[in-house]
C-alpha cells in the first residue's frame, strides 16, 4: 500500500470519517449502467441462489431459485437472467464508427456494476459455467439441454469477468474497488468489501462516527437474530440462511402453498438494501469530474467489446478453459503494460495522486533557475538545451535516467539528467556538455519534443522562472516484445513439435551427480528411446523413477 494510502486511513480513523485519495474520477461510469446484485447458495461455488438487475433504480428485477439443488430451476432461472442480460449487452453492437478503411468501432459499451469483488468474480464463473453448455438445437441426445441463449450469456459474461483483470478496464466494474480507490476508509480492505460499511464511513460529517456507523451495519441484528443490513453479497449471512432460508426452502419442498413466493419475498429483502446502496454509491461517483485520461482507457475497452462481438458473428467457439502459452503471456504482458499506463495516467489527470509519486522519489516539480542551448554531433545538429532546476523534493535520479513533462499538446517531452561533473573542461558546450550548477541544483537535457528545426518550436522549452512537474516514469509505457503465433511455438510449450527436434532421454540412475543433479548428459538430451515414433506422446511419458527421485 502507498504510503500517502496509509497517512489517508490514519487520518480517517482519527477523523472519523472517509479521506479522499483524488481529486477526479479515475473509471469511466456510463450514462445508463446496469447494476447487477448477485447470491449464492452457502457451501456450492457458482450456484445462483438469486439477482437483483436492471437500469433504473426504482423498478429492479428480481429473480430467485426457490429450490437451488433443483436443476430446472436453475436452468429457468438461467435463462431468465439471460433475457433480462442480453439485451443489455448487445444494445452497443450495431452503432459504430469507422476509424480505418478495413477497421469499425463500437461508439459505446454496456457497462456491469456489481457490489464488491468476490460478485466480479462470481460474474467470471457464472459466464464459465454457462457458456460450454450444450442446447437441444446443437445436440438433441445431450442430457439436460440448456436454454438457447444461456451459452451466449455465458460468453458474454465469460469476457466481461476476464476484462474487468485489465488495470483500468470500465466494463465490469465492482462498486467497493471503485470507492476505494477514491476515498480511505479506517477499516481494513477486507471490512471494505462490505458496501454497506464502507458507504457509512463515506456519510459521516465533520463531526466524524464513521467507525461507529460502520460497526453498526457490520453487527448490528434484530430481535429475531438477524442482521439490519445484509452483507453486500454473493454470500449471504449464515444466520439468515440457517434460521430463515431453510425453513423457507423446506415448506417449498414439502409443496406448501405460497412456499415458491415467501422464498422470492425473503431473498428481494436481502438485495432491496444492496441495490440501493449500488445506487447512492453512482451518486457519490457522479459528483467527482472525470479525469482527462478517462477517455482513451474507455476506448480500449470499446474495442475489446467490439472485438468479442465479431468473435460471436464469425461464429469461433467459446473461450478455452484454459489459455495456451502464448495467449496466457501475451494477457500477461497486456495487464502489465495497462498497469504501468494507468498507474502514470492517473498522476497526471490528478495531482493528489501526482503527489504519492512525488513522495515515492517518482516525480518531481522544480522551478527552472538557468537554460542554455547545446547542440547533438553529428551530420545535422539538434537542439538540446539544458535546463538549471531547483527543487524541494527529493528525486530518485541518476545520471542518464530519462525525465518526462508534459507539453501544452499533451504529447510528453523527453529528457535525461545529467551529473553535476558533464562539463566540457575547455568551456564549450556539446553534445554531452552541461552548464556548472548551484550545490543541490538538478541538470535537464531536453531530448525531443522540439519540433524538427534547428531552433526549438515555440513553447517547447521552459522559461526562467516556470515551476514544471516531472516525471521518471513514461506517460504512456509500452508494451514487451511480440510473441510467436500458437502454431509457432515449440511443443515444450503446447505448439506442435518440430521434424527432427531432439527429445529428452529418460533419467537414469547413471546420469545424476551428487545430490540427486543431472550432470551433462541430462542437460544435452538424446534421441529419444527406441520405438517411440510420436513426440507428443513420448513428451508426456512419465520419466522412471530412480533412487535418487526419493527423499
Amino acid at each position: 500500500m502507498p504510503l500517502m494510502h496509509s497517512l489517508a486511513r490514519m487520518e480517517a480513523m482519527a477523523a472519523g470519517r472517509a479521506q479522499p485519495l483524488t481529486t477526479v474520477l479515475h473509471r469511466h461510469l456510463s450514462r445508463q449502467p446496469l447494476v447487477l446484485v448477485p447470491l449464492t447458495t452457502a457451501g456450492e461455488v457458482g450456484a445462483p441462489l438469486g439477482a437483483m438487475l436492471g437500469t433504473d433504480r426504482d423498478h429492479p428485477l428480481l429473480l430467485t431459485v426457490p429450490q437451488p439443488k433443483d436443476r430446472d430451476l436453475r436452468f429457468t432461472f438461467l435463462s431468465d437472467l439471460a433475457e433480462a442480460l442480453l439485451p443489455h449487452l448487445e444494445s452497443a453492437l450495431e452503432e459504430t464508427e469507422q476509424v480505418r478503411e478495413d477497421a469499425e468501432v463500437c461508439t459505446d459499451a454496456p457497462q456491469l456494476l456489481v457490489p464488491n469483488a468476490p460478485g466480479a468474480e462470481f460474474v467470471r464463473l457464472l459466464g464459465r459455467s454457462m457458456r460450454f453448455r450444450r442446447t437441444a438445437e446443437e445436440d438433441p441426445q445431450t442430457p439436460y439441454p440448456s436454454p438457447a441463449r444461456v451459452p451466449l450469456l455465458g460468453r458474454w459474461l465469460t469476457h466481461y469477468g476476464e476484462r474487468a483483470r485489465v488495470p483500468g478496464s470500465s466494463l465490469l466494474l465492482s462498486m467497493t474497488e471503485v470507492l476505494t480507490r477514491h476515498w480511505a476508509t479506517g477499516q481494513s480492505s477486507l471490512e471494505d468489501q462490505h458496501l454497506g460499511a464502507l458507504l457509512a464511513w463515506l456519510r459521516a460529517g465533520p463531526e466524524g462516527g464513521g467507525d461507529t456507523a460502520a460497526l453498526e451495519v457490520e453487527t448490528a441484528r434484530d430481535e429475531h437474530g438477524q442482521l439490519r443490513t445484509p452483507p453486500s453479497g454473493p454470500s449471504t449471512d449464515p444466520a439468515f440462511d440457517n434460521r430463515v432460508l431453510a425453513p423457507a426452502v423446506d415448506r417449498y419442498d414439502a409443496d406448501l402453498p405460497g412456499s415458491a413466493e415467501r422464498v422470492h419475498q425473503l431473498l428481494g429483502g436481502q438485495l432491496r438494501p444492496v441495490w440501493d446502496a449500488m445506487w447512492e454509491s453512482v451518486d457519490l461517483l457522479r459528483r467527482l469530474p472525470e479525469g482527462e485520461r478517462i477517455a482513451s482507457r474507455w476506448e480500449s475497452d470499446r474495442w475489446s467489446y467490439t472485438a468479442h462481438r465479431d468473435r460471436l458473428r464469425a461464429g469461433e467457439p467459446p473461450q478455452p478453459r484454459r489459455d495456451d502459452a502464448v495467449t496466457a503471456a501475451r494477457k500477461l504482458s497486456v495487464r502489465e503494460r495497462d498497469q504501468a499506463r494507468l498507474q502514470a495516467q492517473e498522476a497526471l489527470d490528478d495531482p493528489l495522486v501526482m503527489a504519492e509519486r512525488r513522495l515515492a522519489g517518482e516525480a518531481f516539480v522544480a522551478e527552472v533557475t538557468d537554460s542554455w542551448m547545446t547542440y547533438s554531433q553529428g551530420r545535422r545538429p539538434m537542439p538540446r538545451p539544458v535546463l538549471a532546476l531547483s527543487t524541494e523534493d527529493t528525486p530518485q535520479w541518476a545520471p542518464g535516467a530519462r525525465a518526462y513533462r508534459v507539453l501544452p499538446s499533451g504529447a510528453a517531452q523527453p529528457a535525461e539528467f545529467l551529473a553535476p561533473e558533464d562539463e566540457p573542461a575547455d568551456g564549450s558546450a556539446d553534445e554531452s556538455a552541461g552548464a556548472p550548477g548551484a550545490p543541490g541544483e538538478l541538470r535537464l537535457r531536453l531530448t525531443g519534443g522540439m519540433g524538427r528545426a534547428k531552433e526549438p518550436a515555440p513553447g517547447s522549452v521552459p522559461e526562467v522562472g516556470d515551476r514544471v512537474c516531472w516525471t521518471l516514469f513514461e506517460h504512456a509505457p509500452r508494451g514487451g516484445p511480440s510473441l510467436p503465433e500458437p502454431e509457432d511455438t515449440p511443443w515444450t510449450h503446447g505448439g506442435p513439435p518440430q521434424s527432427g527436434t531432439p527429445l529428452p532421454e529418460p533419467r537414469t540412475a547413471e546420469r545424476h551427480g551428487t545430490g540427486g543433479q543431472s550432470g551433462e548428459a541430462g542437460r544435452t538430451g538424446g534421441t529419444g528411446p527406441p520405438g517411440v515414433t510420436d513426440p507428443v506422446a513420448h513428451s508426456t511419458l512419465p520419466d522412471p523413477v530412480t533412487a535418487e527421485d526419493l527423499l
